[in-house]
């Protein structure tokens, strides 16, 4: 996945929902509906989000140092998992506490009507042509893949957080569009907390499933099936190195692999043919798999017993 595409899709919806943040917040002034103010947080909520993607991805392009001799290629999952705390307690909890205050002593809107309809209208517009630039920023990594596995197999955080922000803010707006037109319909503000309540559940749901995949990359994920294969072919590829005995992959960053591996080496070669054997192999595995930034490879002996080969 691009950097260049990731840092477009964060940009666009950072434009998108700095602009809907202060119209909604004007709505509400105006207005007093709770959905609008739901929404106007939500939309702060977001653009801090990616204003931390941004920032996070460029703490993360440091170079190596002597305390950080693996790099700093992880912040940009550091910064992804504060996106979804800060959508958890910044959208959604504040949602849900407006919603129940709302619905507790409700109350119509009885002036500027007009405006939070026209508002919601005019952020569905915006956030569906965010929404369009994620997309299709993703839709040049994703391959064949569906969007459910694109983002729980995506290595890259800044597109799948994107995604769903913009497609949990989608549908916050059509609940706040039907909150607020069936509180102007009927004059009952409980409408209104209903849909800062929905907008609140469903900020919530959205901010666990990005926690929970963001911990899964924070933790440690290992190369995808198919980079496995290609860097076990490229090892083998060579005539001095007959087989893998055991392989470990770590992504250390979205663009960075880390490959550990212990290899089989003929019993008959002396010192220098195995380590020409080695570099050959590491550069085999980098020309396969071009972010197996750093390979570690460690030479023994397969003996044979029973049949079967062991180290």
């Amino acid at each position: 996945m691009s950097v260049e595409g990731s840092t477009k899709a964060v940009v666009t919806a950072l434009g998108a929902n700095l602009g809907i943040a202060v119209t909604k917040f004007v709505a509400f002034v105006l207005t007093g509906s709770s959905s609008m103010l739901a929404e106007a947080i939500h939309s702060v909520a977001d653009s801090s989000n990616q204003a931390l993607l941004l920032i996070g991805g460029k703490r993360a392009r440091r170079r190596a140092t002597e305390e950080h001799p693996f790099g700093y290629g992880r912040e940009r999952y550091i910064y992804a998992f504060i996106v979804a705390i800060v959508l958890f307690s910044l959208g959604g909890l504040f949602a849900l506490y407006e919603a129940w205050h709302k619905i507790s002593d409700p109350h119509g809107i009885t002036e500027w009507q007009w405006v939070p309809i026209a508002v919601l209208l005019v952020a569905i517009g915006l956030e569906s042509m965010a929404l369009r630039t994620a997309v299709k920023e993703s839709n040049r990594s994703r391959g064949k893949a569906g969007w459910v596995q694109f983002i729980r197999r995506s290595k890259s955080p800044e597109l799948p957080v994107i995604l769903l922000e913009d497609t949990g803010a989608l549908a916050g707006l059509v609940f706040a569009l039907a909150g607020v037109s069936l509180t102007l319909i009927t004059g009952n503000g409980v409408w209104d907390g209903i849909g800062t309540a929905a907008i609140g559940v469903l900020l919530t749901v959205i901010a666990i499933v990005l926690a929970t995949e963001v911990k899964s990359l924070l933790i440690g994920e290992s190369a995808s099936a198919e980079q496995v294969r290609l860097i076990r072919e490229a090892i083998v590829r060579g005539r001095d190195v007959p087989s893998v005995i055991h392989m470990r992959t770590m992504h250390l960053g979205p663009e960075e692999l880390l490959v550990a591996a212990k290899v089989a080496v003929d019993l008959q070669d002396d010192a220098r043919e195995v380590a020409e054997a080695i570099n050959d192999a590491e550069a085999r595995i980098r020309e396969a798999v071009p972010i197996a930034r750093l390979v570690y490879l460690e030479p023994d002996v397969l003996r044979t017993k029973g049949g079967a080969g062991v180290a």
